[in-house]
């Protein structure tokens, strides 16, 4: 029998997550198995898989050790050497302007060393700040993510509370996010908030726009603001009122104005005289714009802007 008592960065989840990021060995229908049987108790009571955690609570686990293992190999973390461009750093978050081109999480055919996760976590343990073989450490997440091509400013959560914390401002939109990109045409609104539905294909990792409900979509208001105009091309701000998988690229999409770059959305025809490796767009601004009390008050009122945005410079 193994007992643990449950600590800050473990509270407020539930009771299958942390078993199975604690105990890689451990199969999950064992897992099920040991909750309904009652052989996993929380507070020496019988628990159910969706139970939440709480700080101080006991968990007793009567299953064999060799299943209850918490040591796989070295996390890549050991032999990583982070290359990263970070913005702002306090003892709660970090605030990192990822390169286009990079994944923010692996999959199972890319070398872990190159998505930004493992490189935060690498940074993070070279400073002392997060030790990979203590089970009962925080492991250093992602509290936002962007696509692999696509730049910009992603924030980390050096523990639990930051975390809990970011994702809540980030659902009740009390974190502005701001986007640039460079779109195909000319748009006759000078500024305008675009609205229609959506609905998106996993398996085509793909994004489908249409102007009426259509069953399973998803409204979304994409606004924007026109900077610049320049041989057949726009550079925008956008400001998403929604956030929808891939919803600024399948939008000005569907409206006619592919971005530059975009082979997805748009066409190869009509971006390989434009020489971009990637689509023109970045998350370029941050803004805490916190209007209800957290633990990271003192990030309220913060902007943090990334000033060299290549695409944009050179428009």
């Amino acid at each position: 029998m193994q007992k643990f008592i449950i600590g800050e960065n473990d509270a407020n989840q539930r009771l299958d997550k942390f078993l199975t990021k604690m105990f890689p060995c451990l199969p999950q229908s064992m897992m099920y198995k040991s909750i309904r049987k009652k052989d996993i108790k929380l507070n020496g009571k019988r628990c159910e898989i969706s139970s939440r955690l709480s700080v101080g609570d006991t968990l007793e686990l009567y299953i064999k050790d060799e299943f209850l293992e918490t040591k796989q190999s070295k996390p890549d973390v050991y032999s990583v050497v982070p290359v990263l461009s970070i913005l702002y750093e306090d003892e709660n978050i970090i605030l990192v302007d990822k390169k286009p081109g990079i994944s923010v999480h692996s999959d199972l055919t890319q070398d872990k060393s190159d998505d930004l996760v493992t490189q935060i976590q690498a940074y993070l343990y070279l400073k002392g700040e997060y030790n990979p073989d203590d089970k009962s450490s925080f492991t250093p997440s992602l509290c936002n993510r962007i696509d692999k091509n696509t730049g910009g400013i992603v924030i980390a959560a050096k523990n639990a509370t930051a975390l809990r914390t970011i994702n809540e401002k980030i659902k009740n939109r009390e974190i502005l996010k701001k986007y640039l990109c460079i779109i195909h045409g000319t748009l006759d609104k000078k500024s305008d908030t675009l609205n229609a539905y959506h609905i998106k294909n996993s398996k085509l990792n793909r994004a489908f726009i249409f102007d009426t409900p259509q069953e399973g979509a998803r409204k979304i208001s994409t606004k924007y603001k026109v900077l610049k105009e320049k041989d057949g091309l726009s550079l925008v701000e956008v400001d998403l009122l929604t956030g929808r998988t891939h919803q600024i690229r399948a939008h000005f999409a569907y409206i006619g104005h592919p971005l530059a770059g975009d082979t997805k959305y748009g066409t190869n025809k009509q971006n390989q005289h434009l020489g971009f490796k990637h689509q023109a767009l970045y998350s370029y601004k941050i803004k805490f714009n916190f209007s209800s009390p957290s633990p990271l008050d003192y990030l309220k009122g913060k902007e943090f802007t990334v000033e060299k945005v290549d695409f944009a410079q050179n428009f």
